[in-house]
């Protein structure tokens, strides 16, 4: 079947002779570019060709006003706003704007629509006094505004169209209005041309006019694009066409062009259902990868968000391909260089560092990370970042940032150091930004060169405006805008409009036809679009006037997707199955209409193939550098915490003893678990440092208490470096861990007070042994450090701080052997370690050794103490000489296994956390 635009040529050409004075009008620009490639096949003669436009451009000539770019739009209407209400009602152009856009889309409308102006906005002022606003007697402020924002709205509206027609500018609404009243100059203007308006479905009331106006004069014809299932009564994409076929004068004695009646035969329809976007954007991939010609193929993307993804997902034999859409400005990566370097200043001001001139380390971190400017200072900006971590400064002047690279360096970096010394004129501020482009671009090929000229026309633009406004006076409303820009604007693509395959948007595809139609995201609330809040018009005052609602806009949608489906041969329509905030999961009810008209559509519900990789464990073997390594390490020294790594996770043992690999550093803004266990270790080390070798009496500890907070305050500085422990979460991990010091130092006093002798014999004290193990030619050299030893009543005990939560059950066993099995059981090895270790210095029998841990997190269950009873209830506190050789035989098969070239290091895929 041909085209609906080559039957429109054809019975134009059949009727007029004279080209040159045939006026085509489209919907879009695109399909104009079709129709004049159908033109070219079907001219026979030397001719001139006819005049070929769309409709809006076609209203800008005849009513004589230039379309007003929506950023300068904005800018010329905050003028009129500042002129025509009083000061004390101005608000910012932040806020300004917020509500700006909004009140111009109604403006549009309300012109597009031809409404009386004065009888709207009387008749909407009416609506909201009616509302529950003015029940009470004496309204409350708010009220008040509300009602004055409304008032204000039509003094607004008729200043704003003075002043853009007085400089020949208009957005749409007003140009149609202003096509409208010329409309009649315009008709004796053109009594020789013939006007030919293709396929047009919902006109507004100014084009319904012009329409009708033209048809009736004899100067136009119209050729609409239905069929008879679309003029159906029932069909709700017929509802415009059946109005005007009904009510316009013209069809009375004039056939309505025109009403199709030819179906396709062995048309196929396929409805797939995909869970997710990404499952539909790869599917459809896969069908264009069966297809062997493109050029009478559309792809079309009903939820143009789908954009990049989609582009990720084309087969490579697609080698022609033309875009419709725009790639938006938010998702090109230069777009985040700039909102970083907005928000370092913008944070500046909300910590109130202006004055110190110093910045969130966080924000500064973000900036020198970006990509872009890496490519400009890549290693001395990873030297500032380092340093920045190192010191754990929270804040940060530019002096600090310099001073961790050298002055030659410094120096390179000048445009860099220029970005943190922001200039309080707003417009150099906007012309540094293209200077930091310029900059960059140098640096950067392909399309990246392409983002750059983008944002460099965005300030250019920005800069330009408020050169002749001044609106923008400061950062926050320079931010606001240029993220506005960001979510309007977008990066066009190139490509040949009558080549290869088509990836369209539906608004698109207006007039076009093709073989092959693939769409997706065929759901409700995209396709249509649903109901929309986005008008300060209630609903009941859009229908008395006649504008349009969401039901008229379900009725467009309807109509676009039945036409486009009309001369199709090969359809495959995919809907999102699942429920979530990308696409409900709801399908369009235009599917179950179709479904309704076509019981032999094919209804498939896909899954995406999930690949089962047999993912191996990590294996390291040892070769004879790792063993070489291994004895360095242990003949060097092995700690109980070393042996704890091994038993957690082989591999990371390798990583951290073989490798040497040690975690990144980052600054803490919060201090963290390790930082707090460290400061109270060193407090009560202090604390009880002028104690040892002796016993404790209530006095001591009353000393201790007060000299608590000091000293927490100076190991707090100590290990938090430039960290504040003043305000927020760092003061409450302060408090916490003084109130844990302050009950251990209750339960202490609480011990003497009971008249128990408490001894203390050592305090962080650094223990070492060397052991032989059969069938190893080295010694084995053990070490650690024990928080504390003391003495009570006799009782030597060996104890370990532990900041974290333990608990009994966790230092209780009476088989060795589980130690290198399950991790639950590392805490018991450690002290039971120490207590080797110390029982090694001494060389003398211990008459009663207790070892064990005090949880600060489980302070209530006081000293926790290796319990050894095979009763579940029992108590067997006593770490004997017998114990502790029973216990290092068990550490020894653990060395062992770990210098055994034989076994590797294989991964724990049973990490307890």
């Amino acid at each position: 079947m041909n085209s609906f635009i080559s039957q429109v040529i054809e019975d134009v050409f059949s009727k007029k002779k004279r080209y040159k004075n045939l006026i085509f009008v489209l919907p879009s620009q695109r399909s104009c570019v079709f129709l004049k490639e159908e033109i070219l096949k079907k001219i026979t003669r030397t001719s001139f060709l006819p005049k070929i436009i769309s409709i809006e451009n076609y209203i800008q000539e005849i009513g004589d006003l230039s379309l007003i770019d929506t950023t300068q739009l904005l800018f010329e209407f905050y003028s009129v706003y500042k002129q025509n209400l009083p000061k004390e009602n101005i608000e910012s152009f932040d806020a300004f704007s917020q509500w700006a856009t909004i009140a111009l889309n109604d403006f549009n409308e309300i012109d597009s629509y031809l409404v009386n102006s004065e009888d709207f906005f009387s008749n909407l002022r009416d609506v909201k006094r009616l509302e529950e606003w003015f029940q009470n007697k004496k309204p409350s402020q708010l009220a008040v505004n509300y009602l004055q924002f409304f008032e204000h709205l039509h003094i607004l509206y008729k200043a704003l169209n003075k002043k853009l027609k007085k400089n020949k500018f208009g957005y749409q609404g007003l140009i149609y209005k202003e096509a409208k009243d010329n409309l009649q100059f315009y008709i004796n203007n053109n009594s020789n041309n013939h006007i030919v308006f293709v396929g047009f479905n919902a006109l507004n009331k100014a084009e319904e006019y012009i329409f009708q106006e033209v048809l009736n004069n004899n100067i136009a014809t119209v050729y609409w694009d239905v069929n008879e299932t679309i003029l159906n009564t029932s069909n709700e994409a017929g509802v415009f066409l059946r109005k005007y076929k009904r009510e316009w004068v013209y069809y009375k004695n004039n056939p309505f062009l025109w009403v199709h009646n030819k179906k396709i035969t062995n048309q196929k329809i396929h409805l797939i259902g995909a869970p997710k976007n990404n499952t539909q954007v790869k599917y459809a991939g896969e069908l264009i990868s069966k297809l062997e010609n493109f050029n009478k193929t559309a792809l079309v993307l009903a939820d143009e968000n789908l954009l990049i993804p989609m582009l990720n997902s084309l087969p490579n034999n697609v080698k022609k391909i033309n875009i419709t859409m725009g790639y938006s400005l938010n998702d090109i990566p230069i777009a985040n260089l700039f909102d970083t370097l907005f928000k370092l200043h913008l944070n500046q001001q909300k910590f109130d560092k202006v004055k110190e001139a110093q910045f969130y380390y966080k924000d500064v971190l973000n900036l020198i990370s970006d990509p872009f400017l890496n490519k400009l200072y890549n290693k001395t900006l990873q030297k500032i970042s380092t340093k920045i971590k190192s010191e754990n400064r929270i804040f940060l002047d530019v002096k600090t940032l310099k001073n961790s690279i050298s002055d030659l360096e410094a120096e390179e970096l000048s445009i860099l150091f220029s970005l943190f010394e922001f200039p309080t004129n707003i417009n150099t501020l906007i012309a540094l930004c293209s200077t930091l482009i310029n900059e960059i671009k140098e640096f950067v090929v392909g399309v990246e060169k392409e983002y750059l000229y983008r944002f460099y026309t965005v300030f250019q633009l920005i800069e330009t405006l408020n050169a002749k406004y001044n609106h923008i006076t400061n950062l926050k409303t320079l931010t606001l805008f240029y993220n506005q820009i960001l979510r309007n604007e977008k990066l066009a693509f190139q490509g040949e409009p009558l080549q290869g395959l088509q990836l369209m948007g539906m608004l698109e595809t207006r007039v076009l036809d093709f073989d092959t139609v693939i769409i997706t995201s065929v759901n409700e609330g995209i396709l249509p679009s649903g109901k929309s809040d986005f008008s300060f018009i209630p609903l009941d005052v859009k229908k008395h006037f006649g504008l349009p609602t969401y039901q008229e806009k379900d009725s467009i949608f309807s109509y676009h997707f039945q036409r486009l489906l009309q001369r199709a041969k090969t359809i495959y329509l995919i809907y999102n199955t699942e429920n979530d905030g990308y696409g409900s999961g709801e399908k369009s009810r235009f599917l179950t209409q179709l479904e309704i008209v076509n019981p032999n559509i094919t209804k498939t519900i896909i899954s995406p193939k999930v690949h089962h990789n047999n993912t191996s464990l990590i294996q390291i073997k040892k070769t004879s550098t790792i063993i070489q390594k291994l004895k360095e390490v242990f003949t060097k020294g092995i700690s109980p915490s070393a042996l704890t790594t091994y038993i957690y996770n082989p591999i990371r043992f390798y990583e951290q003893k073989v490798l040497g690999i040690k975690e990144d550093e980052e600054v803490e803004e919060i201090i963290a678990t390790n930082t707090m266990g460290s400061v109270i270790h060193e407090v009560l080390e202090e604390m009880y440092k002028p104690y040892l070798g002796k016993f404790l009496s209530k006095v001591d500890i009353a000393e201790m208490k007060q000299k608590c907070e000091p000293l927490l305050r100076k190991f707090f500085k100590k290990h938090y470096k430039k960290g504040t422990i003043q305000t927020g979460k760092n003061k409450l991990i302060f408090e916490v861990s003084k109130n844990y010091i302050y009950r251990f130092l209750n339960q202490e006093l609480q011990l003497v007070t009971q008249n128990k002798k408490l001894k203390i014999i050592a305090l962080e004290a650094k223990l070492a042994t060397e052991i032989t193990i059969e069938g190893i030619d080295f010694p084995i050299n053990i070490h650690g450090i024990v928080d504390r030893i003391d003495e009570l009543d006799g009782v030597t005990r060996i104890i370990d701080y532990k900041t974290g939560k333990v608990e009994a059950k966790q230092l209780k066993m009476n088989d060795f052997s589980l130690i290198s099995e399950d991790y639950k059981y590392t805490k018991a090895m450690q002290v039971m370690l120490y207590s080797y270790l110390y029982m090694a210095k001494m060389n003398t029998p211990i008459l009663e050794l207790q070892s064990g841990i005090i949880s600060f997190k489980n302070l209530n269950s006081g000293f926790l103490k290796m319990n050894f009873s095979e009763n579940p209830r029992g108590k067997d506190y006593n770490v004997s000489e017998e114990r502790i050789q029973d216990f290092i035989l068990e550490i020894k098969n653990l060395i062992r296994e770990i210098l055994n070239p034989q076994t590797p290091f294989i991964e724990n895929k049973n990490l307890p956390f």
